[in-house]
């Protein structure tokens, strides 16, 4: 039988400085990281004639088919750097992670363009993608597992919440860089060669957040980690635990993921494509559209947080699941026929606002699911299996129903896809109830009269 939850003390402000230090210390990598990811996306169309013929009409598809593959390495990421970190420790695997990171954005930035050395061009460039997200699928889990195990027990919702401000940070960072790079150079130079300094500015960064994170405080106590040291723990972070013991956990941590994944994608990579389709005759105006757009939800992820501290997980989650099922039509129908800036800012802003319910909670929530030594392997997996197949795919397939003229298809599916969320949302979840970290670490919801 569950234990009740008892009060307990309110955080020292030694402990929230330390909460604060280490949120930024992992959240750094987290922004870098996710900066080498996004960079691809927003500099794709500027970069994809260095890889692929000009005249072939496929060749859009092509560049967003090989984001699509990369996703493929999420799950082996997840898996590797998940049971890294519950046996060696978070800042151990949140360190190589970056590192892997670092290593290919630098040799992408180098690599001479199909002109030069033909097809080996694009050969490279899937082959260093695939190591990034192999790098990416390591990162989600045991940041979204750092970050709730760092933070104070009253503000963990708050605090969590820096793992999407950062990684739609990087989002926002590689936008202004391209903001940059159009003040200085036309459309012909970026394509040229300006797209090549965006991956050399994604590896400086990265070799700069290897010391930082080599500085933060590790979450694993040291019990824990000496017990895997001596052989005494063979049971941490191994797929025969999580999927002997904690199977529900991982299946309702997919279900979760699956719509919210789906959203976030078509709402913050689709969307802002479509805006530069829309205002292809003024690539500043889109690009300023976009990355106002993306400041909105960086800024509103701690808002997000800091409600569920109060109300709880499962009312925010629920407001996402309604919101998405009912403005993905307007949003993917009407954003393309809008040519007035404000118009289309207005509209991403609203599903923007939708997607907090899940972005600015959704690591937490997972981290909820299972205790410390089987945490980071099984939030990571159920998070890069769900990301994989309806995360990662969306802008192809999105771009794959825009030439075939069956875009209602696609509308249909990403609605279906989130209401299956929601449905898990309202029936599976229990709001404010007791999870493996208020066991550890203390409550996050004291009862009314408990103190």
């Amino acid at each position: 039988m569950t234990e009740p939850i008892t009060a307990a003390p309110v955080s020292s402000r030694a402990a929230t400085r330390r909460a604060v230090w280490n949120t930024l210390r992992g959240s750094s990598g987290n922004l870098v990281e996710w900066y080498d990811v996004y960079v691809y996306t927003v500099f794709a169309t500027y970069f994809e004639s260095q890889f692929f013929d000009k005249a072939d009409k496929n060749s859009t598809i092509y560049v967003y088919a090989i984001f699509a593959v990369t996703f493929v390495m999420r799950p082996v990421g997840s898996w590797f750097f998940g049971r890294f970190a519950d046996r060696r420790g978070r800042r151990a695997a949140l360190t190589m992670s970056v590192s892997l990171m670092a290593a290919c954005s630098f040799v992408i930035a180098i690599v001479p363009g199909r002109e030069t050395i033909g097809v080996a061009a694009a050969v490279i460039l899937i082959l260093c993608r695939l190591v990034q997200g192999f790098a990416t699928g390591g990162e989600y889990g045991t940041s979204a597992t750092y970050m709730s195990e760092a933070a104070t027990r009253e503000r963990r919702g708050f605090f969590s919440s820096f793992q999407y401000v950062t990684l739609v940070g990087g989002h926002v960072l590689a936008q202004f860089t391209l903001l940059v790079l159009l003040s200085f150079f036309s459309k012909d130079e970026v394509s040229d060669f300006g797209w090549r300094i965006a991956f050399f500015l994604g590896g400086i960064a990265a070799i700069v957040v290897f010391w930082l994170r080599r500085t933060m405080d590790e979450s694993l106590s040291e019990e824990q980690l000496a017990a895997v040291r001596d052989g005494e723990d063979t049971s941490s972070g191994t797929m025969r635990e999580l999927l002997g013991g904690y199977w529900r956990q991982l299946l309702l941590c997919f279900l979760i993921t699956m719509g919210g994944t789906l959203a976030f994608y078509v709402y913050s990579v689709n969307a802002p494509a479509i805006v530069k389709t829309a205002f292809k005759d003024e690539a500043m105006a889109a690009t300023w559209v976009n990355l106002v757009g993306l400041v909105f939800l960086m800024v509103i992820q701690p808002v997000g947080g800091m409600i569920s501290d109060k109300v709880g997980r499962k009312p925010m989650l629920v407001f996402f699941g309604v919101g998405g099922t009912i403005y993905t039509y307007f949003l993917i129908t009407f954003l393309p026929d809008i040519h007035v800036a404000i118009a289309s800012l207005s509209m991403l802003c609203i599903g923007y606002v939708i997607i907090t319910g899940y972005t600015s909670i959704n690591a937490l929530v997972k981290a909820e699911l299972f205790p410390s030594h089987i945490r980071a392997l099984g939030v990571g997996i159920g998070y890069a299996l769900a990301n994989s197949i309806f995360g990662g795919t969306a802008p192809l397939i999105y771009q794959a129903a825009k030439s075939s003229g069956h875009v209602p298809w696609f509308i249909a599916y990403v609605t279906v896809t989130i209401f299956i969320s929601l449905l898990v949302y309202v029936f599976c979840l229990r709001n404010k109830s007791e999870t493996f970290l208020d066991r550890e670490r203390g409550s996050a919801f004291v009862p009314d009269g408990a103190r």
